[in-house]
C-alpha cells in the first residue's frame, strides 16, 4: 500500500513575477495545484518545509497530501524549479490525482545484497548500475516509493533488465509493452582485468612509434 506524506499549505491570491519575488523573500515558496475536475488552485509553501522534504526520495515519488486548513487533495510532484546555486526552492507544480485511475510515476531503485553476491565477492569486478530509477504504472493505492532490486544472485558477466525486477502486485512498467529492445539493463557485472592487463601493453606500443620515427628522421 502506499505511503502518503501531508504538507500544509495556503492558499495564495497575488499572482505574478513580483508577487512570486515578495514571497520568497517572506520565506515561502510559490505553487500550483491543477488536474482532475477541479481548477488549478495557487498555494503557497513555507521554504523550509518544502527544502525538508525535498531532501527526502518520498517527496518525488509517493502521493502527498496538501492539507489547506484541513481540506486535503491527492497529489503528486510533477516539476521542481531549484535557485542555481542557492538552496532555495523557487516554483513547485502538483497534479492532483484520482484513486480510481492509473498514474505514471518515476521511482528509484533501491539495490540489495551487492556485496554479498558472487559477482561482489570476485576481485576485478565492476558492478555498474544501468538505472537508478524507472517508471512505473499502477493505481495510487499500490505506488511503491521505491523499488527492491535483488543483487544476491548476480554472477560475473550477469547482465539484469529491467524485465527481471520483481516488482509489488499491481504494479508495472510500461515501456516493456513496447517491445524487447526496451528491456533495457539495469545491472551489468563485468570482469575488467583483462582490459587492465592490455592497457600496459598499449602504451608500449605507443612508446615504441615515437622511437621508431626518431630513428627515421636522423637517416
Amino acid at each position: 500500500m502506499a505511503t502518503t506524506h501531508q504538507i500544509n499549505v495556503q492558499k495564495r491570491d497575488d499572482q505574478g513575477k513580483g508577487a512570486s519575488r515578495r514571497l520568497r523573500r517572506d520565506g515561502f515558496v510559490p505553487a500550483i495545484v491543477y488536474g482532475g475536475e477541479l481548477q488549478p488552485v495557487s498555494i503557497q509553501l513555507l521554504q523550509k518545509d518544502v527544502w525538508h522534504a525535498s531532501q527526502n526520495e518520498w517527496f518525488y515519488s509517493s502521493i502527498l497530501d496538501l492539507s489547506l486548513n484541513g481540506d486535503v487533495q491527492k497529489v503528486l510532484l510533477r516539476d521542481m524549479q531549484r535557485h542555481p546555486f542557492k538552496q532555495l526552492v523557487l516554483h513547485l507544480d502538483f497534479q492532483r490525482i484520482n484513486e480510481n485511475e492509473a498514474i505514471r510515476v518515476r521511482v528509484p531503485l533501491h539495490f540489495l545484497n551487492q556485496e554479498g553476491s558472487p559477482a561482489g565477492k570476485t576481485s576485478g569486478v565492476v558492478i555498474t548500475h544501468e538505472l537508478n530509477e524507472i517508471e512505473v504504472s499502477c493505481l495510487p493505492k499500490d505506488l511503491p516509493e521505491y523499488v527492491e532490486v535483488d543483487l544476491g544472485a548476480l554472477n560475473v558477466g550477469d547482465i539484469m533488465h529491467l524485465s527481471e525486477i520483481k516488482l509489488p502486485k499491481g504494479v508495472e512498467i510500461p515501456e516493456l509493452r513496447l517491445g524487447k529492445e526496451h528491456d533495457h539493463a539495469v545491472v551489468v557485472a563485468k570482469e575488467v582485468r583483462e582490459e587492465a592487463e592490455a592497457a600496459p601493453e598499449a602504451a608500449e606500443g605507443e612508446a615504441a612509434a615515437p622511437a621508431a620515427a626518431k630513428k627515421d628522421e636522423k637517416k
